[in-house]
């Protein structure tokens, strides 16, 4: 039996992965009284004077929405909002697993940006924060820009940020190895979607400037009519020599590859056409862009992926759960660049440096005092930068 066919005899086993527990008992007539009216009724009053209570007198401070549309889940594309239920679920354990964060999946049937926004709105008042999953671009794009202007909790889309922050602390983790600076390198991404453009931008963040960014037509360049509109805006600010041609005339001289894209993508005529000492990061998931041995055999110095069966897994795991407990554990009302930005180096700095080699410049994403850390440098960022409220 391969895992595919485990994972379906456990989910017919568990009837879903999570369950809602009490954690007021209610054993006594005065129990329910105090849980239930007539005393819930204090509560109540106390925030109808001041909405800050509601942090404070329910479960609201500690409870994160997990919300898809279904229309990109995992690899499998548009599957529908309730097959994209167990992705949910999922997500809903990992945040309780690793950062003690209670979630609950939201599984809405529309496809229709505003109407996401504003059903996504109504409901922001029972939760702590957003986590928008497998929304496909490039609504997706729009959908966390509104949410953000109207919402007075975080919103954070995690197919973009989650995987920004962890493949740039891999990345910084690399490239002490190879003893080349981050503003230095020519990095090329195949991927324009959700989670390539995000990684773009907070690349750039992070000190990075030489990028030349594909997609399955090929090089992005400014000036192209065939782009919408999130390809356009990163196309003004990458390429700059204005290369054009496909993902084998882009990698031609780069330092760094990153995929999020397509299964076969890449050959080791590639990787070998790429600078000494490359980093490579293929997480096409379950295939990616060039297997690892095929990478490494080529030339690739450091190799990642998004693969949990080869050293150097570049899991969302390692960001999402720490991100919301420090911005949950402040109050923030967003998060934003700096505090994104302080996740990446906080992850990266938990592979200490005597400990760095090829096959280790990622924590294990069963590593489960990473939230922890990453929390903690999430949460200076947040009161630095004047996001927090506490």
């Amino acid at each position: 039996m391969d895992i595919k066919e485990q994972s379906l005899k456990k989910h017919y086993e568990w009837q879903g992965k999570i369950e809602v527990a009490s954690r007021a008992k209610i054993e006594t007539k005065e129990d329910l009284s105090l849980a239930y009216t007539p005393g819930v009724a204090q509560p109540c009053l106390e925030i109808e004077k001041d909405y800050d209570k509601s942090f404070e007198l329910t479960r609201r401070k500690n409870l994160v929405a997990v919300i898809t549309d279904g229309t990109a889940v995992l690899g499998l594309g548009d599957i529908g909002p309730e097959a994209g239920m167990p992705v949910m679920e999922g997500k809903c354990v990992l945040f309780k697993e690793f950062a003690d964060i209670d979630a609950f999946p939201l599984c809405i049937r529309s496809k229709d940006t505003d109407e996401l926004v504003r059903t996504i709105y109504l409901l922001s008042g029972s939760f702590g924060g957003i986590n928008l999953e497998d929304i496909s671009a490039p609504r997706c794009f729009e959908i966390e820009r509104k949410l953000k202007e109207i919402c007075d909790i975080p919103v954070f889309h995690d197919d973009q940020h989650g995987t920004a922050v962890v493949v740039a602390a891999a990345l910084i983790n690399a490239l002490k190895l190879v003893n080349k600076n981050i503003e230095d390198v020519r990095i090329v991404i195949s991927g324009a979607g959700s989670a390539g453009l995000a990684i773009c931008r907070h690349l750039m963040h992070m000190g990075a400037k030489h990028f030349i960014v594909c997609d399955s037509q090929g090089i992005l360049c400014e000036g192209d009519e065939r782009l919408n509109q999130a390809k356009q805006e990163i196309a003004a600010i990458t390429n700059r020599e204005h290369r054009a041609g496909t993902i084998r005339d882009a990698l031609k001289g780069a330092d760094v590859f990153i995929g999020v894209s397509a299964p076969n993508t890449v050959d080791e005529e590639m990787i070998r056409s790429m600078n000494k000492d490359a980093v490579v990061f293929p997480m096409a998931n379950p295939v990616p862009e060039i297997m690892p041995d095929k990478a490494k055999a080529a030339g690739a110095r450091v190799v990642g992926t998004g693969r949990s069966d080869f050293y150097n897994q570049i899991n969302n795991v390692l960001a999402f759960p720490g991100i919301f407990r420090g911005a949950l554990d402040c109050r923030a009302a967003c998060i934003n660049e700096e505090m994104k930005v302080a996740a990446s180096l906080a992850l990266a700095s938990l592979i200490p440096e005597d400990e760095l080699s090829e096959e280790n410049i990622i924590p294990s994403p069963l590593n489960k005092s990473v939230a922890a850390a990453v929390a903690e440098a999430v949460k200076k960022a947040a009161r630095e930068s004047g996001a927090a409220r506490k």
